[in-house]
């Protein structure tokens, strides 16, 4: 790392720690050639490859204004827009790629949002999937429906007695 006050091509690391719950490290160096000190921080950049070949660097920003959209008059908090973000941005660093593909991206999003609000949900994954007619809605209301009478079915089945058992 070059010195800024001297230019000198090298300075050797005296501390470094972690910032940003991990995301970024800080490290203090020292030159050796004028003695100063100074600071650098290193942060991991997670590009996303968009569907043109366009690479771009991720951005919780535009994934929050997506969702945002997709829940604009739905009853949910900017908090747990938030929170979905953070869960996206760390399911896609997850996969431990230096690039991602933006498709990655919005399968990542499909799924916390379902959980949140259903109606969201439906409008992200209609533009996210390029919904053509109302086949295409109608499919996918029809899987949304299965899912719940699923989870219906599996708390139902939680809640019985088991077979055999006599009182």
């Amino acid at each position: 790392m070059r010195c800024p006050y001297c230019r000198h091509a090298d300075s050797r690391v005296v501390d470094s720690r972690e910032a940003d719950d991990g995301q970024l490290i800080r490290r203090r160096r020292s030159c050796p050639e004028c003695g100063k000190r100074f600071t650098t921080v290193e942060e991991a950049v997670l590009a996303v490859v968009k569907r043109s070949g366009v690479t771009e660097p991720f951005s919780r920003t535009k994934i929050i204004g997506g969702v945002r959209k997709a829940c604009q008059g739905r009853p949910v908090d900017e908090d747990s827009i938030a929170l979905l973000a953070q869960k996206v941005e760390e399911t896609v660093r997850a996969k431990g790629a230096a690039e991602i593909p933006s498709h990655e991206v919005g399968l990542a999003i499909l799924g916390p949002l379902q959980g949140l609000d259903e109606v969201a949900y439906l409008r992200f994954a209609s533009v996210y999937r390029s919904f053509d007619s109302l086949a295409d809605f109608e499919q996918e209301i029809e899987t949304l429906r299965a899912a719940a009478r699923a989870r219906e079915g599996a708390v139902g089945a939680g809640a019985a007695e088991p077979a055999g058992r006599t009182n």
